[in-house]
């Protein structure tokens, strides 16, 4: 319990990181921003187009009597459309991650820097495109299996009772330990820790990813707070990036920052 009220911490500490550093959390709502419409015009296509497409992949359906053959369509594009809500969940973090790669970096990079006790932060040394070549591969490897966990929990949805008590709780458990990895990627990917040792690192402390994690992904699930808070997320994955590790971390002084705030008489 300790460590899920400290996952939690990690989370308001990321958000207040960026709310000091305006210009830090202008550069980080570009990239949620540029997802955010590409999403929303895919939804809309599909909203509007679903149910032909549903038509033109069911011909088989096409000799049923009425209204079996409308009632069986339009349960398939409900079906189709809620997958897509699950899909664009699942992988809005890794597309906004892949898609603001320099500038998650570089905030990323300004919050260890902020925090080191000797003022610097890790560095790859790799180019940028290979960067990109490796986040976008691990995404897609985290993506598969999040939609494997998804595919399994939608069909255990089915189950009396079950389907819709104890299944939706571990679902956003597990949203939420997919969307910590992606997170923290980005600081634990420019340290050299590959994808095979962040989970192992992530599972060793699962009720801290988990107090981190899950209520973001339950925060995701509102229109539009995805975008504002993936700068403050990015800024906390990195500060509990540095404790996964064992780095020394120097920690700031909300009185430091009230007498910055507050002038003096």
């Amino acid at each position: 319990m300790r460590d899920l009220g400290a996952g939690f911490h990690y989370l308001l500490k990321g958000q207040r990181w960026v709310a000091r550093h305006g210009k830090q959390y202008g550069f980080g709502l570009i990239p949620g921003l540029i997802t955010l419409v590409l999403y929303a015009v895919a939804l809309v296509a599909l909203a509007t187009w679903g149910g032909d497409a549903v038509s033109w992949s069911t011909p088989f359906a096409d000799h049923w009597s009425s209204p079996w053959r409308g009632l069986f369509r339009e349960f398939l594009t409900v079906v189709l459309f809620a997958l897509a809500l699950l899909l664009a969940v699942l992988t809005f973090t890794a597309v906004t991650l892949l898609i603001g790669q320099p500038f998650y970096e570089n905030l990323s990079e300004k919050v260890d820097r902020d925090v080191s006790p000797d003022g610097t932060a890790p560095e790859s040394g790799l180019p940028l495109w290979r960067e990109l070549w490796i986040s976008a591969r691990d995404s897609l490897r985290i993506v598969v299996r999040a939609l494997l966990w998804a595919v399994l929990l939608f069909a255990l949805g089915f189950v009396p009772v079950v389907g819709q008590t104890v299944v939706p709780v571990i679902g956003f458990f597990v949203t939420g330990f997919f969307l910590t990895e992606e997170l923290t990627a980005v600081a634990l990917q420019r340290r050299g820790v590959d994808l095979r040792a962040r989970l192992t690192l992530l599972r060793s402390r699962k009720t801290l990813i988990w107090g981190f994690g899950t209520p973001l992904g339950l925060s995701f699930l509102v229109p539009f707070v995805a975008v504002f808070l993936m700068p403050g997320a990015v800024a906390g994955a990195t500060l509990m990036a540095r404790e996964l590790l064992g780095e020394e971390t120097r920690e700031e002084s909300d009185e430091e920052d009230d007498a910055q705030a507050v002038p003096g008489p």
